[in-house]
């Protein structure tokens, strides 16, 4: 079973940058494809990118296609979300979680400054 743990999020400045951690214990992650999502208050939660198993495949969602950049370090275990220019409707809680298994992490908060 994966346990995934988010960090990095925080209050940050439109136009500035951030950068979301995703760690993962109990099992490699290198056999999952990883997801970020957000959820905003009062929304559904929200696909933003996505990761293919061995990083060589990324899609994004079209409002952060340019701005956001999914990578990840199998050798780490982690999977990172960069957020560059970001915007106050960025504002949510971001979570991670893995394809073909049930698991998301606790999510973290990012807030967006105008």
């Amino acid at each position: 079973q994966v346990q995934l743990v988010e960090s990095g999020g925080g209050l940050v400045q439109a136009g500035g940058s951030l950068r979301l951690s995703c760690a993962a214990s109990g099992r490699t992650l290198s056999s999952y494809a990883v997801g970020w999502f957000r959820q905003a208050p009062g929304k559904g939660r929200e696909f933003v990118a996505r990761i293919s198993t061995t990083g060589g495949t990324q899609s994004y969602a079209e409002s952060m296609k340019g701005r956001f950049t999914i990578s990840r370090d199998n050798a780490k275990n982690t999977v990172s979300l960069q957020m560059n220019s970001p915007k106050p409707e960025d504002t949510a809680v971001y979570y991670c979680t893995i394809y073909g298994g049930d698991a998301w992490g606790q999510g973290t908060q990012v807030t967006v400054s105008s």
